[in-house]
């Protein structure tokens, strides 16, 4: 799933390749979706990118390649209360892991970039071993979705457990909210008064921000993979 303004990307790059056989630059882009700056459309051609949706092909300009566009599983690319995918179809059975489990809600794919607020439905729930959790904590499962954080051992389709708490140690794999817009699954690096958030894929750059634009949802605690 993709939010508006990444699903609006992503159909005006689509129709001026098909169109002029070249992707649009990022002063075209910038004003297309009417923003303000370009490290905005930056932003949203990265997560575009982690969502296997574009291309970016180097060392040559305006090169951006569409790989794919939302399929059917994503209705017109933006429902941010609804998660699809195999979750929702595993027999419950499936997701009791011990007695002793704890049962949380999974409330999205971190990688969606919907921001945390903006889920007001769970799509299902998984059973998690007690000790995982934090005596007194609270904490919510997500589904993640993408290849970023492979290299930390996070796979494409694992369920995160994540502890909520609004602030973290740099070096801790965080679920973060970026400019009010996009959660994403990153490890927090402290910079003074910058914020990076670097993925665990040579592939991907690390994203830097001012500390005032990025907020922490919560940290892994726990994950969790079914085969």
């Amino acid at each position: 799933m993709l939010t508006r303004k990444q699903l609006d990307l992503l159909n005006f790059i689509h129709s001026r390749v098909q169109k002029d056989g070249v992707s649009p630059s990022f002063d075209e882009m910038k004003e297309a979706l009417d923003l303000r700056s370009k490290s905005g459309i930056h932003r949203l051609i990265t997560a575009l990118e982690e969502r296997g949706f574009i291309r970016r092909l180097a060392h040559r300009a305006r090169a951006i390649e569409i790989v794919r566009m939302p399929d059917a599983s994503e209705p017109g690319g933006f429902t941010p209360t609804v998660v699809s995918g195999g979750l929702t179809e595993r027999p419950r059975a499936a997701l009791q892991v011990e007695a002793a489990a704890v049962e949380l809600q999974v409330m999205g794919r971190i990688a969606a970039g919907t921001p945390i607020e903006a889920i007001q439905t769970a799509s299902a729930a998984v059973a998690v071993p007690g000790g995982m959790l934090a005596s007194g904590g609270r904490h919510y499962a997500l589904e993640v979705k993408g290849d970023s954080m492979i290299d930390a051992g996070i796979n494409n389709g694992d369920i995160v457990v994540i502890q909520e708490q609004n602030d973290a140690d740099s070096g801790d794999i965080v679920v973060a909210l970026v400019e009010d817009q996009e959660a994403t699954l990153k490890r927090l690096r402290k910079r003074g008064s910058a914020v990076a958030l670097e993925a665990a894929n040579p592939a991907y750059e690390t994203r830097v921000y001012r500390d005032d634009q990025v907020k922490v949802q919560g940290k892994l605690v726990g994950l969790i993979r079914t085969y």
